[in-house]
C-alpha cells in the first residue's frame, strides 16, 4: 500500500464565497476558543480546557468534505471540531458552563461535546478512546447498508495507544468505512512525538495495516480540504478505511494547567508565523479575493455570534438536583 503526500500550495482556481466560508469556520473557532480562554480565567467555566488554537484548518478543511449524514467522533480538543459540524456556538458555550441548555446538558463540560442531530459523538476525554467509538458506528452503517463515512480525529498521542492499533486492525479486516484523521501536533501532552515514536511518519502505522494513507500539511485549509476530499471519497466509493495525518500545531499549551516546559518559546512563534488564518487572509487578498473591508465584517459577524453563545450560556439555567439520577437508563424521546 503506498503513501502519497498531499497538501502543496493550493488556492488557484478556488471559488471565492467557499474560500470565505472556510476563513469564516477558521476565525469563529480561533475567536471562540480564546473568550474560552478569557472565560476560564473568570471561573465561568470549570475542570479541563483544551484549546484548538492553531489547528483550525484541520476542522475546517475536513468538515467541509463531509456530508451531514456522515458522523464525527473528536477528542477532548474538540471544540473547533463541533463548531465546523454545525452545533451552535451557544451550545457549546453552555455546554462548557454546566447548564442544562447545553448540548450534553451540561454534564459534559468541555471534554464531552456531544450532539446527535449532527452525528457528533463526542468529545471523549481518553486518549485514543473515540476510535473504538467510531469502528462501532462504521460497522453498523455498513451493515445496514449506509453509504456514511464515520470521520474519527485523534492525535498523534493516541498512535501508542492499544486501542489505535485495535481500531485499524478491524477496520482493515472488516473493510469499514471509517477516515481516520491523525491531527499530528507533534507532542502528546508535552511528550514530544521524536521521544515516543521511533517511526515518526505516522503514515506507516496505517499502511502496516494495508489501509490507504497519506499526508497533508495541517496548516494549509485549501491543502486540507482536497486531501480530506480524496479521502472521503476514497472511503465512501470503496466502503475501506482511510488514514490521514493531518501535520500541525497548537499555539497554546496542552491544557489551562500546563506550564509548557517541554518547548521553547522561540519554536512556538517560528510555528505562529505559519498560522491557518493570517497566512489564508494573505493568499486570498494576494488572489484579489479578499480585502480589509471583507476580513473586518467577517470579524464583525464572529463576535456577534461569540457575544450571543455567552449571554446564551449565561442565562442558561442549572439542571436540578432532583434530576440527579435522571439518565441512568435510557429515555425514549428525552430532550
Amino acid at each position: 500500500m503506498k503513501v502519497k503526500a498531499t497538501g502543496g500550495p493550493a488556492g488557484a482556481g478556488v471559488d471565492p464565497a467557499h474560500a470565505r466560508q472556510l476563513l469564516y469556520q477558521m476565525v469563529r473557532i480561533r475567536r471562540f476558543e480564546e473568550k474560552a480562554a478569557e472565560l476560564y480565567t473568570k471561573m465561568k467555566i470549570r475542570g479541563f480546557l483544551h484549546l484548538y488554537i492553531g489547528e483550525e484548518a484541520v476542522a475546517a478543511g475536513v468538515s467541509a468534505a463531509l456530508e451531514p449524514e456522515d458522523a464525527t467522533v473528536a477528542t477532548y480538543r474538540e471544540h473547533g471540531n463541533a463548531l465546523a459540524r454545525g452545533i451552535s456556538a451557544g451550545a457549546i458555550m453552555a455546554e462548557m458552563y454546566g447548564k442544562q441548555e447545553g448540548c450534553s446538558r451540561g454534564r459534559g463540560g468541555s471534554m464531552h461535546i456531544f450532539d446527535d442531530k449532527t452525528r457528533f459523538y463526542g468529545g471523549n476525554a481518553i486518549v485514543g478512546g473515540g476510535l473504538p467509538l467510531a469502528v462501532g458506528l462504521a460497522l453498523a452503517d455498513k451493515m445496514q447498508g449506509k453509504k456514511r463515512v464515520t470521520c474519527c480525529f485523534f492525535g498523534d498521542g493516541a498512535v501508542s495507544e492499544g486501542e489505535f492499533h485495535e481500531s485499524m486492525n478491524l477496520a482493515a479486516l472488516w473493510n469499514l468505512p471509517v477516515l481516520f484523521i491523525c491531527e499530528n501536533n507533534l507532542y502528546a501532552m508535552g511528550t514530544a512525538l521524536e521521544r515516543s515514536q521511533s517511526v515518526t511518519d505516522l503514515t506507516r502505522k496505517a499502511v502496516s495495516y494495508r489501509i490507504a494513507a497519506s499526508a497533508v500539511d495541517g496548516m494549509d485549509v485549501l491543502a486540507v480540504e482536497a486531501a480530506a476530499n480524496e479521502a472521503v471519497n476514497a472511503v465512501r466509493s470503496g466502503q475501506k478505511p482511510y488514514f490521514l495525518e493531518c501535520r500541525t500545531y497548537r499555539f497554546r499549551a496542552h491544557s489551562m494547567f500546563d506550564p509548557e516546559l517541554y518547548r521553547s518559546k522561540a519554536e512556538v512563534e517560528k510555528w505562529k508565523k505559519r498560522c491557518p488564518i493570517s497566512s489564508f487572509v494573505k493568499r486570498l487578498k494576494k488572489q484579489d479575493l479578499l480585502d480589509d473591508g471583507d476580513v473586518e465584517e467577517l470579524e464583525r459577524q464572529v463576535a456577534r455570534e461569540i457575544e450571543e453563545a455567552v449571554a446564551f450560556a449565561e442565562n442558561g439555567t442549572w439542571e436540578p438536583v432532583e434530576d440527579l439520577m435522571r439518565f441512568v437508563y435510557s429515555e425514549r424521546g428525552a430532550a
